[in-house]
Formats: structure tokens, C-alpha cells, sequence
């Protein structure tokens, strides 16, 4: 493992998948909890759309995500704040708009040659500095959310309309929320891809749920497994020369069913 680390492009994967995983573990834990993983995954399919307008208006890719990310986001917290019912009806058509309109956008950009397998499946061995700082500052962004709106957020996501009764501002919560998910998708992206990013944000939460009993607790040990998950990835990755993102979800799965199976061989 140490011979791999005098690699800078291995150095930036590593120091990547380290913030990436803080952000997982913070908005991964608030998607699980208020069961909002097919809007978060609305999000992620849909910012596709970004990706085509930035190739198509040549400006940085992830600057487009990232953007078109919070368009959706907004349009998604506006539709499902108040309508609870055809949810997932609504968020499949953004879902399927965002990625049609993105390929489209691509298909009709002159000269376009750029290999959509690392947007799809991640590409975090081709991290940037400045995707570090990317990353860097988004998960400045949602580390002061969740410290600032702690309370707020932990009394939303167990009990809304108590949280209403209370006083508490549920609805900009709410969207200020849909919005910090939109941001951390997009930046996970990087890392996985847009097609197994929803593997990465909801398995360490669900696994750090059995052994936590509070939603710092368990924001702190799903952080702490999707860097594990990420490291050991990257290793596996780059000794049999394997896709990283697709290593990285591989391994969370695999500890998502042996913790299951384990789980249930104890109680019987």
C-alpha cells in the first residue's frame, strides 16, 4: 500500500475519497433518515443535464453539474414539499429529462470526444488539485449546515409536524436541504460516478445505523466507512488495474450483506 502513495495523481485519490466520504457520511445520514434516497438519486441522474450544457457552452463540467444540480434540486423541493403523492412518478420524468437532455447537449457538441464512461462510473484517480478544492469547499458548505441546523434537522427528520407545531421553519429546512444533497451529489459524482453514487450515500449510513443511537453518532461512523470503503477501493483498483468507482461500491456491498448476514446469524 505505501508504494502507491508516490503517485500525485494516488495522493489526490486518496485525499478525495477522504473528503468525499465526510460528505457521504453527513448527507448520506439525512438522506436515509428522512427517506429521501429517490430524490437524491433524481438529482444525481438528472445533473447529466449540466454535464451536456458544459460541453456544449465549453465551461468546466462540474461548474455545469453543479448548477443544473440545484436548478433540479429546487424544482424537485418545490414538487415533493407539499404533493406526497406520485412522488416517484415526478422525480423519474426530471430523472429521465436531465439525462436525455444531457446526451442530446453532447451529442450536439462539435468536436466532442470525451469518454462518458468517467462521468457514469467516476474517475477519482484523475483528480485535480483543483478538484480538491472543489470538493473542499462543498464539504465546508455542508459541515457548517449540519452544524448550524443540528437541532433543526434532527427535529425535522423524526418528526416534521411536531417540528411545524414548534415553530421551526420546516419548509426553507426542507429545500435548504434538497439543495445541500444536490451540492454533495454532484461533488460524489466525481468520485463514483453518477451511476453508483446513490450506492455510496445510503449503504455506510444504513450500516452505521444498526451500531449507532444518535444522528451525530451515526453521521461520524458512516464517514468512517466510506473512507474505509474508499481506501480499500483504491487499492483493489490499482493493483488489478479495475475501474476505482466501481471497486469502491463493490466493496461497500459486499460489507452491507456480510454485516446483514451476521446481524441475523446473531439474533437466531
Amino acid at each position: 500500500m505505501i508504494e502507491i502513495l508516490q503517485f500525485d495523481f494516488m495522493q489526490n485519490a486518496i485525499f478525495a475519497s477522504l473528503l468525499v466520504s465526510i460528505v457521504c457520511g453527513i448527507i448520506g445520514t439525512l438522506i436515509v433518515i428522512n427517506r429521501m434516497v429517490f430524490i437524491a438519486g433524481g438529482i444525481a441522474h438528472g445533473s447529466y443535464g449540466g454535464i451536456g450544457l458544459a460541453f456544449y457552452f465549453g465551461i468546466a463540467p462540474m461548474l455545469g453539474a453543479s448548477l443544473f444540480a440545484l436548478f433540479l434540486g429546487w424544482i424537485i423541493a418545490y414538487i415533493t414539499y407539499q404533493n406526497t403523492s406520485r412522488i416517484d412518478s415526478l422525480i423519474g420524468v426530471l430523472w429521465a429529462f436531465g439525462m436525455a437532455f444531457g446526451i442530446i447537449l453532447t451529442d450536439l457538441t462539435p468536436g466532442y470526444n470525451v469518454d462518458l464512461m468517467s462521468y457514469l462510473f467516476g474517475a477519482i484517480l484523475s483528480v485535480s488539485t483543483e478538484d480538491l478544492w472543489a470538493i473542499g469547499s462543498v464539504l465546508a458548505i455542508v459541515f457548517t449546515f449540519a452544524l448550524l441546523f443540528y437541532k433543526q434537522l434532527l427535529a425535522m427528520s423524526f418528526d416534521a409536524e411536531f417540528a411545524k407545531l414548534r415553530g421551526l421553519n420546516v419548509k426553507f429546512l426542507y429545500f435548504a436541504l434538497v439543495l445541500i444533497i444536490a451540492l454533495g451529489v454532484v461533488i460524489i459524482i466525481r468520485a463514483v460516478g453518477l451511476i453508483l453514487v446513490i450506492a455510496l450515500l445510503t449503504i455506510p449510513p444504513y450500516i452505521a445505523e444498526k451500531f449507532t443511537n444518535s444522528m451525530g453518532s451515526m453521521m461520524l461512523l458512516a464517514s468512517l466507512l466510506s473512507s474505509l470503503f474508499c481506501l480499500v477501493g483504491l487499492y483493489i483498483s490499482y493493483t488489478f488495474n479495475l475501474s476505482s468507482g466501481a471497486c469502491i461500491i463493490l466493496v461497500a456491498t459486499l460489507t452491507f450483506f456480510i454485516q446483514m448476514l451476521t446481524l441475523k446469524l446473531l439474533k437466531n
